[in-house]
């Protein structure tokens, strides 16, 4: 007996090696399987429509964990896991999103980002959202603020496609969607981008209808400079249609002299009412500047230089609000250029000469009304006139010979004095000035031809 138990304590304390080893051996052959058949599990997974998807293996027992979009999509996914072989048991812990009631979305587009939030019912249709928007989005940043949800109408993701192709011409705002209706708000980013969203949004889905288009244009921007050094005159800007766009361009050309005109103007909608009346009135005003520029912006109109003399500056400040359509704005800034030196007679006759050989004074057909195309020059003959103190002016009237003689003297005579009374309302003394029509008298070109007599009609300066 004593040698059983000299035995039996010889041999038990090699139990415990054996014992570790067995539970190193079973630990090393559990983990490899568990890891293999999770990781089987969850590739047979990855064709299903889950999100958040974790798979944790204990033994021959799986834990799913997941967001599963309908109730259908979470039975076929514990099918799938259930016949992975190996598999003895499948914990559900596979939730159902929640169902957005309403179902909203947007896409808001700043300076720095463009932001995706609201619903999408599943990640195919949220990675093609937002691959859309990154094609918009010009470099900035794009910001996937998205959850998922159930509800979602049909056709969901066309209107929201064709929204974001709207966000687009945008330079700032915002598309949203709430169920089937539509709102757009923001600036558009060109001319003609406020009708072509307005066009496009008539090919929503059917059933979708726009809640709200708040979409503004931008400022419709025409402008011009008038640059005395270089002797030019540049248009930048647009226009709405290319007849409006000649006429304005005529209308420069017989309101200025002889600047050359650097044309860059551009057709495109969105003028607001009265736009070529605006900008002829304008033009005027802006052709009685020695240097300055005028910018339209929608319905008001900036002008700002150097007028000639005081009261023209006066005349400009307070009187081309009055010239605009009903509905328009006027800010003019006007500062009046320093006076040139002073002349003598000689001088100051040739100063007269040269100026009415590029321009001529124009008159309403058969009356002594000044035309307003003919503004520009009568402030240039002021300024001359007041260069020239110590001399008195004879304002001298011509006419063609067609017509009824006494009635051409007459005609001359008033012509003459409408310029005289120009003169005077600009600050001449009226003692300097004396106005002779002279009518068909001192023709200077044959009268038997259009050219010769409008050579002849004319109103000449005689310094004494």
């Amino acid at each position: 007996m004593r040698t059983l138990v000299r035995v039996v304590r010889k041999w038990w304390p090699g139990l415990i090696p054996l014992a570790v080893l067995w539970v190193f051996a079973a630990w090393f052959n559990t983990v490899p399987f568990e890891t293999s058949l999770s990781g089987r599990t969850a590739e047979s997974l990855r064709e299903t429509i889950l999100d958040k998807t974790r798979v944790e293996a204990a033994g021959r027992d799986l834990t799913i964990s997941a967001d599963a979009f309908s109730e259908e999509g979470r039975r076929s996914s514990l099918a799938i896991a259930e016949a992975v072989p190996g598999v003895r048991l499948v914990h559900n812990q596979i939730k159902i999103i929640d169902e957005a009631k309403p179902y909203n979305w947007s896409a808001e587009r700043n300076v720095s980002r463009l932001t995706l939030s609201g619903s999408v019912p599943l990640p195919a249709v949220r990675s093609r959202l937002v691959e859309a928007v990154r094609g918009i989005a010009g470099g900035v940043e794009v910001v996937d603020q998205m959850n998922f949800a159930r509800g979602v109408p049909s056709r969901y993701e066309a209107a929201a496609l064709l929204l974001i192709e709207q966000l687009g011409r945008l330079r700032d705002g915002k598309v949203s969607l709430s169920n089937n209706a539509v709102s757009l708000s923001g600036t558009a980013r060109e001319l003609g981008g406020r009708e072509a969203i307005a066009a496009a949004l008539r090919n929503l889905p059917e059933g979708y209808t726009v809640a709200e288009n708040a979409v503004s244009a931008p400022p419709y921007i025409f402008q011009v400079n008038k640059d005395p050094v270089a002797s030019t005159l540049t248009f930048n800007g647009y226009v709405p249609d290319n007849a409006v766009h000649a006429a304005l361009i005529d209308a420069a050309k017989r309101k200025f002299l002889n600047e050359k005109i650097v044309d860059n103007l551009k057709a495109s909608v969105g003028a607001p009412s009265g736009f070529a009346n605006a900008v002829t009135a304008a033009l005027g005003a802006l052709s009685r500047l020695s240097t300055g520029s005028l910018t339209i912006s929608d319905r008001e109109v900036k002008l700002s230089g150097d007028a000639l003399y005081d009261v023209a500056a006066e005349q400009l400040r307070s009187g081309l609000g009055g010239e605009l359509p009903q509905g328009w704005r006027a800010n003019a800034e006007i500062s009046v250029k320093p006076p040139a030196s002073a002349v003598d007679a000689s001088v100051c006759q040739q100063l007269f000469t040269e100026l009415l050989a590029i321009g001529k004074i124009r008159f309403e057909s058969g009356q002594a009304n000044i035309d307003a195309d003919s503004r520009g020059l009568m402030d240039r003959l002021v300024e001359i006139a007041l260069r020239c103190p110590n001399t008195t002016l004879e304002i001298g009237g011509h006419t063609d010979s067609d017509g009824d003689a006494e009635a051409n003297q007459r005609l001359s005579e008033r012509r003459a004095q409408a310029v005289l009374d120009y003169m005077v309302r600009a600050g001449l003394p009226a003692d300097r000035l004396h106005a002779t029509g002279y009518g068909p008298t001192q023709p200077v070109a044959s009268n038997d031809t259009p050219e010769g007599k409008a050579q002849n009609r004319r109103i000449e300066f005689v310094v004494r």
